[in-house]
């Protein structure tokens, strides 16, 4: 994940990993995939008793979010959409998404790297239904013999300095306390497992069997790379990623609207009890839900907010909305900046994340919320993190291969 206000430093968690079991902590602390505190904001939270879950939810209301944004929410009109049709026939398992312009951003307070409010403009494309399933990802392993990053043994000419018995194939996972936590320390939620990948989420001693449907985890960004194009596809944009999240609708703060729980109904899978250390499972999971479990946005997708963080092919700064708004000009199909910064971790590139997963919670982090933004290093998987595709109009449409 890779909130830019609320991540906390860190180093790339496979590669520390090696080095022993602090400097893994350490890593996840920084984490994107679930990096959303800053090591500042942590300290700040620690000294005023106070938790930005807080803050985020005292942000969502209609006049704090007027009052944080710099567009007229009141009078600005909405922007156009485009209304073509699909222009051929759909690829399986995909929507069309018809483009045009929106207003990107996020008037969430605590959301410091999804501001200013910008007008975007994406061309139409096609976007996978749901995210990458486990049977699907299975698929694809079968026919090409592909190895995730996870499920390989990390080399000691790539880790030098790490000691031989660190140098263990692995992925993070969330592992929650039995007893409350303060929620500076991470160190209390986050472990380096030995042999967890996507075929065993939660560890060596756990399988997907039962789990088909459910959303692929511990995906690199390189894994997902390797999949597209075996797939034909490719990963969104952060902009379109957004626009395909907002199903037609024009600056709520939900993919469905502006309450969390319409008539007190979960629109997706997130954290709900205490976090970290007790989740309720009051949406019917605690884990990840089967793709679709929930229902669709405006554009008829699934799970782009809640379940799995989903990776995209931005690089990430905290200050590339503004650089976009600073040009007073409509930003057209935005690709990301050419170079990737984080404050938390100067000289650790990142990719975007984006949608938030079943661990956001108001207590903590509200990612879930349209326009919030994550990161994580392209190397580093988690068993939160996961992947869907795109595909462009001029894309051919043929079979998998």
């Amino acid at each position: 994940m890779k909130p830019a206000s609320k991540s906390a430093p860190g180093r790339d968690v496979r590669r520390l990993a090696l080095k022993g079991l602090v400097a893994v902590v350490l890593a996840l602390v920084g984490l994107a995939a679930f990096g959303f505190v800053r090591h500042r904001e942590s300290r700040r939270r620690a000294a005023v008793g106070s938790s930005d879950g807080a803050l985020c939810e005292a942000g969502i209301s209609a006049a704090r979010r007027a009052q944080m944004s710099p567009v007229d929410t009141a009078t600005d009109a909405p922007p156009a959409l485009n209304n073509t049709p699909a222009p051929g026939p759909t690829p399986q398992g995909m929507i069309w998404v018809p483009g045009g312009e929106f207003w990107m951003g996020s008037s969430e307070p605590s959301f410091g790297d999804a501001r200013p409010w910008h007008k975007t403009y994406v061309d139409g494309f096609w976007m996978d239904k749901t995210e990458v399933t486990n049977a699907e990802f299975a698929g694809f392993v079968k026919a090409t013999g592909y190895v995730t990053v996870a499920e390989r043994k990390p080399s000691a000419e790539d880790f030098p300095t790490a000691p031989p018995e660190n140098l263990v194939a692995g992925s993070v996972v969330f592992t929650p306390p039995d007893h409350p936590v303060a929620l500076n320390d991470h160190f209390q939620w986050w472990n380096y497992v030995k042999g967890a990948n996507w075929r065993h989420p939660e560890g060596p001693l756990s399988s997907i069997k039962g789990k088909e449907n459910h959303p692929v985890v511990h995906i690199a960004y390189e894994d997902a790379l390797a999949y597209c194009k075996w797939a034909g596809k490719r990963l969104p944009t952060e902009a379109e990623y957004e626009f395909a999240e907002r199903g037609g609708l024009d600056r709520k703060p939900y993919a469905w609207g502006d309450e969390f729980r319409p008539d007190g109904k979960f629109m997706a899978n997130t954290f709900q009890g205490h976090f970290p250390d007790k989740n309720t499972g009051e949406d019917g999971y605690v884990t990840t839900a089967p793709v679709a479990s929930f229902p669709p946005n405006g554009y008829g997708l699934y799970d782009l907010s809640g379940n799995v963080w989903e990776w995209t092919s931005d690089w990430y700064r905290p200050d590339y909305y503004k650089t976009l708004a600073d040009k007073e000009e409509l930003a057209r199909n935005p690709q990301g900046p050419n170079d990737s910064f984080d404050p938390g971790e100067p000289g650790v590139a990142k990719k975007v994340h984006r949608g938030g997963s079943f661990l956001c919670t108001d207590q903590y982090c509200s990612r879930y919320m349209v326009g919030g933004r994550g990161k994580g290093e392209p190397d580093t998987g988690t068993n939160h993190l996961g992947f869907r595709c795109v595909k462009d109009v001029s894309a051919r449409t043929g079979s998998k291969g």
